[in-house]
């Protein structure tokens, strides 16, 4: 109870601070630092989830206005075929004067048309990379939020086998706490 008014511990608080005071045995001890070591790893691998997911929503935002971009280009692409096919249509129609005029034309379209479907390309070509990082960023979010829920499991563990001294769920929390470090460096190593 702090000088200031009522406080209230949590479950295994009143354990941590007798441990902390040498009241607690080892048993008691060894729970609590691998819930605060636990707790720090798991504090960790939130902000990495957080991260990761802030950057996948980035990416697939840039995929989205690249495909965008990629679409005007196209849009462009056919208005110049348009007016190629119209050129070509007035090449038919046109008097001998005019048949150079429209010759030149096409041939000016043609060579705009080459070079907005290049454009096009390489902007459909970098909307693809964003979706494939953005794709990427979101697996690494799951492992992350994986290796989270499990630390947290194991945090779970440490205070129910403080409370009940039961020396299996000692064993079911140091085994949660391994996995959820092992899903966590899977997450780091990008697998």
């Amino acid at each position: 109870m702090s000088g200031h008014g009522f406080h209230v511990h949590g479950p295994h608080d009143h354990e941590l601070e007798h441990a902390t005071q040498g009241h607690g045995d080892g048993h008691t001890s060894s729970i609590a630092l691998f819930t605060a070591i636990i707790a720090t790893v798991g504090a960790l691998f939130g902000y990495m989830g957080g991260a990761t997911q802030a950057n996948a929503g980035l990416y697939k935002n840039n995929a989205a206005i690249k495909k965008t971009e990629a679409s005007n280009q196209w849009n462009y692409y056919q208005a110049k075929s348009s007016k190629q096919n119209l050129s070509e249509l007035a090449l038919e129609l046109a008097p001998a004067a005019k048949k150079d005029f429209y010759t030149d034309e096409i041939k000016r379209y043609k060579s705009e048309k080459s070079e907005i479907k290049v454009a096009a390309e390489k902007l459909e070509a970098e909307s693809k990379s964003w979706d494939e990082q953005s794709d990427s960023q979101m697996h690494l979010h799951h492992r992350w939020a994986q290796g989270t829920t499990v630390l947290q499991v194991a945090i779970a563990m440490a205070a129910i086998a403080l409370l009940t001294r039961k020396k299996w769920l000692e064993y079911v929390m140091y085994g949660a706490g391994a996995i959820g470090v092992v899903v966590g460096g899977l997450a780091a190593f990008h697998i």
